[in-house]
């Protein structure tokens, strides 16, 4: 039995998962997370961390903002972070990894430009971008055109940087703690207390809240152990290459948009959920900059999370700027009454019919994994090595 369990121990925590695996997991966990409350995004829970600490500085005035241990997209994050942190623990993974000043500055920065990126988008590339595309929301689609864009141009950037400023990133990196003994039974001692809280949550009357944080420590597990994240699947075929991360997350959003149509369809859920008025301006130029913000902080909206929980500082800045920079945007847009004409709201059943829709979902999906494995072999947009 020893040797049983710790062969699957090690399954689990000692070796790598397939990203095509995470892929599949993600996009059913989304689809069950939809089906029990709403679907994933990091943008409002990082939007609602900000809101606290503006509050606290006497800027925001909001009596009616919730706490973020009750909040249903703070506690998604904290899921998130907390998941990642017992993955990387359980796998002897996790450690403090302090940055040189100037990646530093670019996690801080591409977190700023996250936040603003998310709020014209409403959603970051998960909840804007991933959950939207599932939903059948033509503004999915349209941050999915910004995101590329975005994450071309801070390639570009970064090539640039290397190439001419490399002063500007060069310095000491630090690592505390790395490979500790003692950090599976950490691991271990956290997962019993995360399996505990929503039994905790449940006698406090917030018996749903407690569900959507270990909805959240799911994804956290899943993204550490395949090290799965969206960003690469727009940076790596411009960077390097590689389509695998590509391939992946087309895969999962075939597997998603299958779901959340069964939900609307059988009128399971409204069929204007998770449907955005940011088919526009609002997505091109949110998705442009949130794929700029994300290249630069090497993170996403969820890569950041989950990358910070296993001991990534400079993701660490980019929470702050993302959370920061959200929360005044969307106050910044509230008081201009520019909120309102960033797109329209597109439900693309409604204009193409449940099955022109399925149809132009999944053949955008093939044409982006197919692409990326065209790139793949003949390097034709990537950086020369």
């Amino acid at each position: 039995m020893k040797t049983l369990f710790a062969a699957q121990y090690d399954a689990m925590f000692r070796h790598p998962w397939p990203v095509w695996a995470a892929a599949v997991l993600v996009a059913t966990v989304n689809v069950f997370l939809f089906a029990f409350d709403r679907p994933w995004t990091a943008s409002d829970g990082m939007r609602n961390w900000g809101d606290w600490v503006l509050r606290g500085l006497g800027v925001l005035d909001r009596s009616d903002l919730l706490a973020p241990w009750l909040h249903s997209g703070s506690l998604l994050n904290l899921g998130v972070l907390l998941g990642g942190l017992v993955a990387a623990l359980l796998s002897r993974e996790f450690a403090i990894r302090v940055p040189p000043v100037g990646e530093m500055l670019k996690g801080a920065g591409g977190g700023l430009l996250m936040g603003v990126g998310a709020v014209l988008a409403f959603g970051c590339n998960i909840g804007g971008f991933f959950s939207a595309t599932s939903a059948l929301s033509l503004s999915g689609l349209g941050m999915m055109i910004g995101l590329a864009a975005g994450a071309f141009l801070g390639v570009r950037y970064l090539v640039w940087e290397v190439a001419h400023r490399p002063s500007w990133s060069s310095g000491r990196a630090r690592v505390w703690g790395g490979a500790g003994r003692r950090q599976p039974r950490l691991g271990m001692l956290l997962v019993v207390a995360l399996l505990l809280l929503p039994f905790a949550y449940g006698r406090a009357g917030y018996a749903g809240q407690g569900v959507l944080l270990l909805f959240g420590v799911a994804f956290g597990v899943i993204f550490q152990r395949s090290r799965f994240c969206l960003i690469r699947a727009f940076r790596e075929p411009f960077m390097t290459g590689d389509a695998e991360h590509t391939r992946a997350t087309a895969l999962a959003l075939a597997i998603g948009t299958l779901g959340f149509a069964i939900l609307k369809f059988t009128d399971l859920k409204d069929q204007s959920a998770w449907v955005f008025p940011a088919a526009g301006a609002g997505s091109l130029v949110g998705g442009l900059l949130f794929g700029l913000g994300m290249t630069l902080a090497g993170g996403c909206g969820a890569g950041s999370i989950w990358r910070a929980g296993e001991g990534q500082v400079k993701l660490w800045a980019a929470i702050a700027g993302f959370a920061l920079a959200a929360s005044l945007a969307r106050l910044a847009l509230a008081q201009s009454g520019l909120a309102g004409t960033l797109g329209v709201a597109i439900f693309l059943p409604a204009v193409l019919g449940w099955g022109g829709a399925l149809v132009l979902v999944l053949a955008v999906m093939a044409a982006w994994a197919l692409a990326g494995t065209w790139n793949e072999q003949t390097g034709k947009f990537s950086v020369p090595a």
